[in-house]
């Protein structure tokens, strides 16, 4: 069996917040519990949501946490060509195809009801290219660390993008290509990413790659109810060091650790090692989001 191998993967749109945060620190304690290897992937393939300098900040910011990773960071605008092979082969048998259709002519749909499976129905338009949910194995059926067994027919969700109109790379392949090719066999991932696996195992099973094991984390909700993010505009966590030591504190304790209540000022590497000993994924509540504390001030 291979050694444990999870990852970090943040989208640099933004810097990271405390949400970021609560599941960095998971992944990592995960990882290095089980004396593995972590690392960090940035998912730049949307170069226009992603300012320049923000992954500079990202991996500022995990230092001074003290998640420090294994193995050079890989930024997925360096890959187009091992995206683009995973296409041709998923359309070479006939599990990805050309959609010239716009949001707005399928808009009073829940989800793209495949017009251009058996052909493009408008071929002077721009094509994407999206996967066939409807073929292979359905529904999917996973075992989740956190929520237990899980069973969706991704048909149910639509033919998900892999690659849009204007060139660029979709999510979906991309992270399947990504963690297939780093050997990553361990997820951990906030709840928003719930849904995606089902395509991702399609994805995971037409390319002949291994499925990974998956560990969803409760999302972190702000006062108003919504789910801390950067298009939220949940603010940066700060990279002082008083505000680290308390941050890295309360991320233990909204991970349902048991931190003791003097690591609260203690230092950062005094804390991970503490941290890394006593960790228990098993502690985790099942539930899709955590209230941010009242204690946790986010402002430096």
């Amino acid at each position: 069996m291979p050694g444990y191998r999870g990852r970090f993967a943040p989208t640099p749109s933004g810097p990271l917040h405390f949400g970021s945060l609560v599941t960095a620190l998971a992944s990592y304690l995960d990882a290095r519990q089980a004396k593995g290897t972590w690392l960090v992937r940035i998912e730049d393939v949307d170069p226009p949501r992603c300012p320049p300098g923000t992954d500079t900040a990202i991996l500022r910011q995990l230092e001074a946490f003290g998640l420090h990773w294994d193995e050079e960071v890989r930024y997925q605008s360096t890959r187009h060509e091992a995206y683009q092979a995973a296409l041709e082969q998923l359309a070479k048998h006939g599990l990805a195809y050309p959609c010239s259709c716009s949001r707005k002519e399928w808009r009073e749909y829940a989800v793209y009801p495949g017009w251009c499976r058996n052909g493009v129905r408008h071929p002077d338009r721009p094509l994407a290219w999206r996967l066939r949910s409807d073929l292979g194995e359905r529904p999917i059926v996973w075992y989740d660390r956190l929520f237990e067994r899980q069973c969706i027919d991704p048909a149910e969700l639509g033919d998900v993008v892999l690659k849009r109109k204007d060139g660029l790379w979709a999510y979906q392949l991309a992270v399947v290509v990504d963690d297939g090719d780093q050997h990553i066999n361990q997820i951990v991932r906030g709840t928003d990413l719930l849904d995606n696996t089902p395509w991702q195992c399609q994805l995971q099973r037409a390319l002949s790659l291994p499925q990974p094991r998956y560990l969803h984390l409760p999302l972190i909700a702000a006062d108003n109810g919504q789910k801390l993010s950067k298009q939220n505009l949940a603010p940066a966590l700060p990279t002082d060091d008083a505000s680290v030591r308390r941050l890295l504190h309360e991320a233990l304790i909204i991970l349902d650790q048991t931190p003791a209540p003097f690591l609260k000022r203690a230092p950062v590497t005094e804390q991970l090692t503490a941290a890394i000993a006593a960790w228990n994924s098993d502690r985790l509540q099942p539930r899709m989001y955590r209230a941010l504390p009242r204690s946790v001030s986010l402002e430096s």
